[in-house]
């Protein structure tokens, strides 16, 4: 038996200009239509409580920017959802007698799209997806959810650097910490050993974010990843099927 071709998820909806919420649903159609298997959608949550989609929160009050029940609505029936979460929450909600911000997020989800099926979830938090885990572990929900290793270092002095992507390089202990099912990674620390690492330890590897034809064409072999999110799907559909 062959292996599965990688899957394709669109990073299409997480602009912060002026057309956002326009811009963000356009893409989203566009993508459907060209064939992405996923969505992915940066998601944020305003002082107010309500989950936007948006990488970065604008300064501008004035910038519109697409709400996340939304988009959800726009995804169910038609496509998976790549819900990759952009913030954490206070420590305190993250005791038992609380729920984080990151579980609401995902439970509007599972109830809007009817089920946890085609639904995955991102973040660089291991706190966020411990928390993740552990509430769907305890409902028995088979969730998806991926450590995103590759985050940036900026700001952080030579040896907090180096640590950090130490750490990434040979994910064992933040791996288990989080209980990740699914590894995120950026394709250049891919490359380097992480994918002999998920390989090895049988976890489904989501590849980010490529979008050039050389390297798209290299992760889109059968077995190479089991997703990859790219900037430009239609490209990494082309090259998926060539």
């Amino acid at each position: 038996m062959g292996k599965s071709p990688v899957l394709v998820s669109a990073h299409r909806c997480g602009a912060g200009d002026d057309k956002a919420a326009e811009n963000g649903l356009r893409a989203l159609h566009a993508s459907v239509e060209m064939g992405a298997d996923y969505i992915e959608f940066d998601v944020q949550r305003l002082p107010d409580g309500e989950f936007v989609i948006a990488h970065d929160l604008p300064h501008d009050d004035g910038v519109e920017l697409l709400g996340y029940e939304r988009i959800l609505r726009a995804v169910a029936g038609r496509v998976g959802a790549h819900i990759d979460l952009k913030f954490d929450s206070p420590e305190y909600l993250y005791d038992d007698s609380a729920l984080p911000y990151e579980v609401d997020a995902v439970r509007t989800a599972i109830d809007i799209l009817g089920g946890p099926e085609r639904i995955v979830v991102t973040t660089n938090h291991v706190h966020s997806v411990r928390a993740l885990r552990d509430w769907a572990d305890r409902r028995g929900i088979s969730l998806k959810v991926g450590l995103s290793l590759g985050r940036s270092t900026k700001g952080m002095s030579w040896s907090e650097s180096l640590a950090v992507r130490r750490g990434e390089l040979f994910p064992d202990r933040i791996m288990a910490s989080s209980g990740a099912n699914v590894v995120c990674v950026h394709h250049a620390l891919a490359t380097l050993n992480v994918a002999r690492w998920a390989r090895a330890n049988g976890l489904p590897m989501l590849v980010w974010t490529v979008d050039d034809g050389p390297h798209l064409r290299s992760w889109l072999r059968p077995g190479a990843a089991w997703m990859v999110t790219s900037n430009h799907p239609r490209l990494a559909l082309s090259l998926r099927t060539s």
